[in-house]
């Protein structure tokens, strides 16, 4: 009987183990609570192997050996499948940009927790990353305004551009985006600001060029799956995937999601939608950007810079100095060059 519980159970920590290996092959990684577990891969890897050694530990006690032995293999080849997971997405990161050429453009979000984050502060990291495009989820325009002001002072101009949802309490209904001049007019369209079409309970901002050139700009703000908002969070990774279906589009924000839960959410193979994400074609894709309170490969990268077909990622960078800023997330910035 104890020989059959012991099977038993390892069947059902391998079946676990497999789930939260691969999610996506299981069609779980957008259910609770699946989803918040995989959200934090480097902490899963770590659990695995931590788990691993206990039970050779406890494999010396003679009666109940193999049982040990055999979840030790279990969580062991979970251990080392997460981590080659982790590797792929870039491991440990990187930590500089390529030198900018005349036709490369940045891109930096960073969820700035409201008033958390003092506006110079923004602004100051934006001049410094040399940013085109800054989105900043849990930001009001009013904010955005003496950024893009600090910035102007600091001779980088940029425009100034939002979208809101009144119904949402505190700085996380609105959303604000910051392009530079130099990539011509832009217009946030009259659907994302009326929230005809947008997320649903915190709002993302769609900009179109005016004179009809340049990408498409998505400042992108997804709600985090709390039990209570898991279909809504479903609906906002699609509307996010949905807004990514032409060939020239820049998105960028806190999809409040990892790669892990847009598994189906692609097309061609791509990422999201006709979009890729950025960070992982350069090599950041597992530094955490949430929560800035833990160690980056230990945390969550659900801060996304996703391009289409136009763009071609040559580098990305969590920066991981600001993490004493105010803000909960790291600033993520991308590094992009028009394909053609």
């Amino acid at each position: 009987m104890l020989r059959l519980f012991g099977i038993l159970v390892t069947v059902l920590c391998a079946i676990t183990a497999a789930v939260l290996t691969w999610p996506g092959f299981f069609r779980v990684e957008r259910f609770y609570p699946v989803a918040q577990i995989v959200s934090f891969r480097g902490l899963l890897a770590l659990a695995f192997a931590l788990i691993a050694v206990l039970a050779l530990l406890i494999a010396i006690v003679r009666p109940i050996r193999a049982f040990s032995l055999s979840i030790a293999v279990v969580v062991g080849v979970a251990a080392v499948a997460n981590g080659v997971i982790l590797m792929g997405r870039g491991g440990m990161g990187t930590e500089a940009l390529p030198a900018k050429t005349d036709t490369a453009i940045r891109v930096m979000t960073w969820n700035t927790a409201g008033p958390a984050t003092p506006p110079d502060t923004i602004a100051k990291i934006a001049v410094a990353m040399d940013a085109d495009i800054v989105a900043l989820p849990e930001t009001t325009i009013e904010t955005g305004e003496q950024v893009a002001i600090a910035m102007r002072e600091l001779g980088h101009r940029m425009w100034a551009h939002h979208a809101e949802d009144p119904s949402t309490e505190w700085d996380a209904g609105s959303t604000t985006l910051l392009i530079s001049p130099e990539l011509g007019d832009y217009a946030v369209i009259e659907s994302s600001i009326d929230g005809t079409s947008n997320t649903s309970t915190v709002p993302s901002a769609v900009a179109m060029p005016t004179d009809g050139k340049g990408p498409i700009v998505v400042a992108a703000h997804a709600v985090a799956p709390r039990p209570s908002y898991m279909q809504d969070w479903r609906d906002d990774l699609q509307w996010l995937a949905d807004q990514c279906a032409e060939a020239n589009v820049i998105m960028a924000g806190d999809f409040n999601a990892t790669v892990d839960h847009m598994s189906a959410l692609g097309v061609d193979d791509r990422t999201l939608g006709l979009c890729d994400d950025a960070a992982i074609a350069t090599g950041n894709g597992a530094i955490g950007t949430w929560s800035a309170e833990m160690p980056s490969v230990l945390g969550t990268p659900i801060d996304h810079v996703m391009t289409s077909a136009h763009w071609e990622a040559t580098g990305s960078l969590v920066l991981r100095s600001m993490d004493g800023s105010g803000s909960d997330h790291r600033p993520l910035i991308v590094q992009l060059e028009p394909v053609d």
